[in-house]
């Protein structure tokens, strides 16, 4: 019986070790521009200098707390740099893609842009 198991187990090894030599593991997505929404508010800081909260809610579609909570994120990752002022007595909040946002946004397109051209050359 023992011979048995130690035989299964490295057939079994064996078989792993050719499945993760022909299947390479893909680069890890950057999980934090991923996600919709943030994916969205990089996107959009990419090409405009910078926006308002308010413009930023508007053009997603989204809620204040749900952009809040994303744009937080993105904030304490720095890649979106935050500013807050007065317009009179009313709050404003406006947002700016850092150079560390734009890099990891480029890199991010790139591995979407590979893994699209590896799906069509199937």
């Amino acid at each position: 019986m023992a011979k048995s198991n130690a035989a299964r187990l490295a057939r079994t090894e064996a078989e792993r070790t050719v499945k993760a030599r022909r299947q390479p593991a893909p680069a890890e997505l950057d999980r934090l521009i991923h996600e919709r929404v943030r994916l969205a508010i990089v996107s959009a800081l990419a090409v405009r200098d910078s926006l308002t909260f308010n413009e930023l809610k508007a053009l997603l579609k989204t809620t204040d707390g749900n952009l809040s909570v994303h744009a937080r994120k993105l904030e304490d990752a720095d890649y979106v740099a935050c500013a807050k002022s007065f317009a009179g007595r009313v709050p404003k909040t406006e947002y700016r893609l850092t150079a560390l946002g734009r890099r990891a946004l480029e890199r991010y397109l790139d591995h979407m842009e590979a893994l699209i051209r590896a799906t069509r050359e199937r």
